[in-house]
C-alpha cells in the first residue's frame, strides 16, 4: 500500500478531527462520531493510525492501531479520544490542557515481517529514522513508532528498549522472536 500523501488541506482536516474528538470527549465522555460522506474519499480508506499528544514537548498520551480496521477518519477520532482519556500511563486530559496539546497523527504502512538469522543480523537490517518495529515473542508484544528514533538513535538500543516495552529483558533473545517493520506518514501542525 502506498503512502497516503494527503494534501495540506486534508492534513489540517485530520488534525482538526483529532482536536474535535478530544473536545467531544471532554464534553460527553465519547469520541467524535462522523459521517464519512462529509469528507474526502481518502478519509474512507482503511488505514491504521496512532495519535500522539504532547504538552510542553513531553508525551501526554499515545494510542493507536497496528492494523487497518477502520476508515482513516474514524481511526483518527477513536485514537485521539483514547490518547487523551485512555492511555494508562497518564491521567485523562483536562479542559485546561486542551489548547496546550500538540497533536501528531502517524498513518502506518502495512507491516512486513523481517527475516534475519541472528540478533546481530536483525540489528544490521533495521533502518534508523525510517522503521517502526513490532516485536512479538510468545504472548509478549510491543511497538515503537519511527518517531522514537529521535530519543533512541542507535539500532541496538532501540531494539533493547523495545524488548523492555514488550515486558522482556533487554538482553533477551530467542529464535522464536518475530519482528515486523512499518513506516509512517506523520501529520502535525507547522509551528
Amino acid at each position: 500500500m502506498v503512502p497516503m500523501l494527503l494534501n495540506k488541506k486534508n492534513k489540517l482536516n485530520l488534525l482538526d478531527l483529532a482536536y474535535q474528538s478530544i473536545q467531544m470527549g471532554l464534553r460527553t465522555g465519547h469520541p467524535l462520531s462522523i459521517d464519512l460522506r462529509d469528507y474526502p474519499n481518502e478519509f474512507s480508506q482503511q488505514r491504521a493510525t496512532f495519535v500522539t499528544l504532547e504538552k510542553n514537548k513531553q508525551l501526554r498520551g499515545c494510542i493507536g492501531m497496528l492494523e487497518a480496521v477502520f476508515p482513516l477518519a474514524e481511526d483518527v477520532c477513536e485514537n485521539a479520544f483514547s490518547a487523551a482519556f485512555k492511555d494508562p500511563r497518564f491521567p485523562p486530559v483536562e479542559q485546561t490542557e486542551l489548547d496546550e496539546l500538540d497533536i501528531y497523527i502517524s498513518i502506518l504502512s502495512p507491516s512486513e515481517e523481517m527475516l534475519f538469522t541472528s540478533e546481530q543480523d536483525l540489528i544490521a537490517k533495521i533502518r534508523p529514522n525510517i522503521d517502526g518495529l513490532i516485536l512479538q515473542s510468545g504472548s509478549r508484544k510491543g511497538t515503537f513508532l519511527p518517531s522514537v528514533w529521535q530519543s533512541i538513535p542507535a539500532s541496538k538500543q532501540f531494539l533493547q528498549h523495545l524488548k523492555q516495552k514488550a515486558g522482556l529483558a533487554k538482553n533477551y533473545w530467542s529464535d522464536q522472536i518475530k519482528i515486523y517493520r512499518y513506516t509512517t506518514e506523520i501529520i502535525a501542525k507547522d509551528k
